[in-house]
């Protein structure tokens, strides 16, 4: 007799969901320090501010040296563990989310750099200070010019805006351009440097703790051995604006998480049912099921997109210098696509869930209104509508978008 196998039925995901795969060491660690962050996370949105304790805590376990290679004294991670750390800390904190996210683009400049020298350095006392990144290399402001020096030095006259992460960096990227030929350079330095003024300005209504305000330069000397040779325009230095866009659209899958699992623990223990729903219980309200089954819904579509753009992305960097142009096209895409569900859903998610919460959950003291802010401040900074014709326009006649600053 021949027995049939039962037919495969996947396990329902738990209610309490979203949580990472803690067999993986690095995700174990980030949601220990993710519960950690949710302790103040209101009390430091409202305050703004430097997040130092957090920062400390993020050195201290070793997560900043995740994408550093090994050979350098590094983990030697993937890239997407590092992004789904990013989405941990913005289930409580989008500001850590952004910040954890950032600290990586220097450092993703090195790693995929080869072999200058410079940068393999830079790598090596990285990981061995753990150092925490920030920069200052805004590519659409031209607010920071060079001038050339005769021993091959540069000094920097200007300021760089949104530049994420400085007020707590141990080590800075800087960007300008050359005063007479306008050609863009870049160099690591430190933020001690004399001349170099962090303002620490930052006043946008989201993101508070980020620091992505001004930094200011006053005859600030670069050294000659500070400055990076040129790079060519190779496909795998041309990953360089996924790696940005991956923070935002991460920061997004995490805040949507957050917001959801927030609203549901409230109105499981504190929302009162309305005086014309007829049930004893808000979650017992067939308006508030729903709700929150389409919530679901659109959280899980938009996870399962960022997670194929992390996949495309992983494949990207294994690559390295073989990266092919129409291999790069298609991560754009992948990454392009996901970005624009992700900060559609994070959108509608973190405002609609006050409609299932109830009017009590509206006040400041819950500061459940973080998550939209924080995500609203950062959709703004990252127009969908363009990513979105970049993706038709691929679909209609196969062309990749042209590489860009956010492509």
């Amino acid at each position: 007799m021949t027995v049939k196998p039962a037919p495969f039925e996947p396990p329902l995901p738990s209610p309490t969901l979203f949580e990472p795969d803690t067999t993986n060491p690095h995700l174990a660690k980030a949601a220990e320090l993710r519960e950690i962050f949710a302790r103040d996370a209101v009390e430091r949105d409202q305050l703004g501010g430097r997040p130092e304790e957090q920062i400390r805590l993020m050195k201290e376990s070793g997560l900043v040296n995740l994408l550093i290679p090994k050979e350098f004294g590094g983990i030697g991670e993937r890239y997407s563990t590092a992004m789904r750390i990013v989405r941990e800390f913005a289930k409580v904190d989008g500001s850590l989310g952004h910040l954890y996210g950032y600290h990586f683009g220097p450092l993703q400049n090195a790693v995929t750099a080869g072999s200058d020298a410079r940068s393999q350095d830079i790598l090596r006392r990285s990981a061995a200070g753990r150092w925490f990144w920030g920069n200052t290399s805004n590519s659409f402001s031209k607010s920071l010019f060079g001038r050339r020096e005769p021993d091959g030095g540069v000094v920097l006259n200007g300021f760089r805006p949104f530049a994420s992460g400085s007020h707590v960096a141990d080590y800075l990227m800087v960007a300008w351009e050359d005063e007479e030929t306008n050609i863009r350079s870049v160099a690591y330095i430190p933020p001690s440097r004399e001349g170099i003024t962090i303002a620490n300005d930052w006043d946008g209504i989201g993101q508070r703790q980020t620091g992505s305000g001004r930094v200011f330069y006053k005859d600030v000397k670069i050294h000659a051995d500070e400055i990076l040779p040129e790079r060519p325009r190779d496909p795998i230095a041309l990953l360089t604006p996924m790696q940005q866009q991956s923070v935002l659209l991460n920061v997004f899958i995490g805040s949507a998480q957050g917001a959801l699992i927030a609203a549901r623990d409230y109105t499981i223990s504190k929302s009162r049912p309305w005086i014309y729903s007829g049930v004893e219980r808000h979650q017992d309200d067939p308006w508030i099921k729903r709700q929150y089954g389409e919530l679901w819904i659109k959280v899980q579509a938009a996870t399962a997109l960022a997670d194929r753009a992390l996949a495309a992305l992983d494949a990207a960097y294994a690559k390295g210098r073989d990266l092919t142009a129409e291999d790069r096209g298609k991560t754009a895409i992948a990454v392009a696509s996901a970005n624009v569900l992700a900060g559609r859903v994070a959108l509608e998610v973190t405002s609609e869930i006050f409609e299932v919460m109830g009017a009590r959950s509206a006040v400041r003291s819950y500061g459940f209104d973080r998550f939209w802010r924080n995500v609203r401040i950062h959709t703004l900074h990252n127009p969908a509508e363009y990513k979105t014709r970049n993706v038709g326009t691929w679909f209609l006649t196969g062309e990749f978008p042209e590489p860009g600053i956010f492509q």
